[in-house]
């Protein structure tokens, strides 16, 4: 509700502005501007500040919708209504293309390589007759809507806000969504969304394509407003700056697109009025000028400026009730004895070192299997072989009947097993709650749309609902809507296991899911784990609390240097002369 009042206070603001007596039309030509380089900027919070991904050829698409309008309007007479879904088509299409190829590039290549495709866009522009050359297109016609005919700036100025404003809610329903959570998790690392059910690199492709899309729309815009086209505005320079609004504004902030737009354009401005008349006009001193401002912007507010703004503004520190909703769907509960997991001679080699030599287990439904021995062992090698993370050099493992040692870990997931890992991954700038209700991701199915335009509220409420039930039983119900980063570190882990447990499992596995517990959570830690083998599920522990695991588990697999040492039930492995000189330390 406090969202939906911001919002439509910032809306009915927008509208009067022209309606100010005395409003000079160069202000509102500004603010179309800044509307314009709003809704690219806006695909850029979702691409690069959500999703991580850095772009610096946003200006190419920006390019795309502008020449597409143009060219068809110009050239055959077509309506321009009818060119916005066609430039959009266009633009999909050829940001599917670019995304299949480079997308898959990590570290610095990926903005290296939109730096290319960038320049190679903008080139292109300016090297094909039909379009004109670096000469452009000119006679675009305006635009008319309902027998009313744009022609002026501020006849635009409504049009262009009202596309920031359906921006704006898009991209805000579209991030408090489910899609939103597995477009948050990318930037976490492809390990964990994918272990959740989360195919991360369709959501990369996605995100692209609907960045591009908000670009091509700004593109469309700027052409019937302009009436004419040309290369110029949609090189590798416009790129950059559509990037440093972002940046400046706050680069995970709906908002601070919006405040980088127009601190940009505003101050660029009055420095091409101010800096010529002090310096003299010859040089581009704006550009060394606010060079210099960015710099100093992010040594001192690194997140962006919205975010400095947001913690002085007042904090309700309420949060909306999650409202009722039924359970979701939960897979049927294995029968007693059957055998859920078989580990048959499983290899892994990286290069000459051995890490998991020939290791074969099974377990049954309702069983708690203890995973032991030294660091270095190969216990969380043999959980990422079991869990699709990694493929075994040989061997094979199946899950209830089926090979699973070489499916992808979302695969692996939406057959019904969840983990945990060594080393906490959690998204530590959302709150508890969003990070346990990724590990449902592969429950439910609505998609992009369905968040853009709220049609998922019922699932979602499921969603919440089941996250919720599962930080309630593992004692953080408390802390459900605490950011994941400020929890400590034992607490981190349980938020890890509920994350396993909301993707409704057969097979769980807990890589030292104690580690950082005190001895009253260890104990609650233990209750939750038996309750759960009463209800079915099997565990596949990994855990160096020797009193923890002894007192819990149906049987143990030792582990030393890649290599099974032993295997049974507790007490036989605890006199295993072979375990207690490998892993307790001493014979005697």
């Amino acid at each position: 509700m406090r969202r939906s009042v911001v919002l439509g206070a910032w809306a009915v603001v927008v509208a009067a502005i022209p309606l100010i007596p005395a409003m000079p039309e160069y202000w509102v030509t500004l603010l179309n501007y800044i509307g314009l380089y709003s809704i690219v900027t806006l695909g850029l919070v979702v691409l690069t500040g959500v999703g991580g991904l850095v772009s610096f050829g946003q200006a190419a698409f920006v390019g795309i919708g502008a020449f597409a309008t143009a060219y068809l309007t110009t050239r055959y007479g077509v309506s321009p209504w009818f060119t916005l879904p066609i430039g959009m088509l266009l633009t999909a299409v050829s940001a599917y293309l670019i995304g299949a190829v480079t997308l898959s590039l990590s570290g610095h290549y990926l903005p290296l390589s939109t730096i290319a495709w960038g320049i190679s866009i903008y080139f292109l522009f300016g090297n094909l007759d039909w379009l004109g050359r670096h000469d452009g297109l000119t006679g675009i016609p305006s635009l008319h809507f309902f027998g009313w005919s744009l022609v002026s700036g501020r006849s635009y100025y409504y049009l262009i806000w009202f596309f920031v404003f359906v921006a704006i809610c898009a991209t805000q329903n579209l991030l408090d969504s489910r899609p939103g959570r597995a477009i948050r998790a990318l930037k976490g690392g492809g390990v964990m969304a994918e272990s959740s059910g989360v195919a991360t690199a369709r959501y990369k492709r996605i995100i692209f394509v609907y960045a591009a899309l908000l670009a091509c729309v700004s593109g469309w815009l700027y052409a019937h407003m302009q009436r004419a086209v040309n290369p110029s505005p949609f090189g590798l320079q416009a790129g950059i700056e559509y990037l440093f609004m972002v940046v400046i504004g706050g680069a995970g902030y709906v908002w601070g697109a919006l405040l980088g737009a127009g601190l940009l354009t505003v101050v660029k401005d009055k420095l091409q009025d101010i800096l010529p008349a002090l310096l003299g006009s010859d040089g581009n001193f704006e550009i060394i000028v606010f060079g210099v401002l960015v710099v100093l912007l992010l040594q001192h507010a690194r997140e962006g400026i919205w975010p400095y703004v947001l913690r002085r503004l007042p904090s309700t520190n309420g949060h909306a009730p999650l409202r009722p909703a039924a359970a979701l769907p939960q897979r049927p509960k294995p029968k007693a004895g059957e055998n859920i997991l078989e580990v048959r001679a499983a290899r892994k080699e990286f290069g000459g070192l051995v890490a998991v030599s020939d290791v074969s287990f099974t377990m049954c439904a309702g069983e708690i299997l203890g995973l032991i021995g030294p660091n270095g062992a190969g216990k969380s090698t043999l959980f990422d072989l079991i869990t699709g993370v990694s493929a075994p050099t040989r061997g094979e493992v199946f899950f209830r009947g089926g090979r699973i040692d070489r499916l992808p870990a979302r695969a692996v997931a939406r057959l019904g097993v969840g983990r945990t890992f060594q080393h906490v991954r959690l998204l530590p700038h959302m709150s508890v709650l969003e990070n346990v209700a990724i590990g449902a991701h592969q429950r439910t199915r609505n998609g992009m749309l369905a968040a853009m335009l709220r049609l998922d509220r019922v699932e979602e409420a499921q969603l919440l609902g089941d996250a919720a039930k599962q930080l309630h039983r593992i004692g953080l119900g408390a802390s459900l809507y605490e950011q994941a980063g400020s929890l400590a570190l034992g607490q981190q882990r349980l938020v890890e296991i509920a994350r396993a447990l909301c993707g409704d499992p057969v097979l769980l596995l807990l890589d030292e899911p104690a580690a950082g517990l005190r001895y009253k959570e260890k104990r609650a830690l233990a209750d939750v784990l038996a309750q759960l083998r009463a209800e079915g599920m099997s565990v596949l522990l990994v855990e160096h609390d020797m009193d923890f695991v002894m007192g819990l588990t149906d049987r143990l697999v030792v582990m030393d240097f890649g290599v099974k040492l032993a295997e049974g039930a507790p007490r036989e492995v605890q006199k295993n002369p072979v375990v207690l000189e490998a892993y307790l330390g001493s014979v005697a």
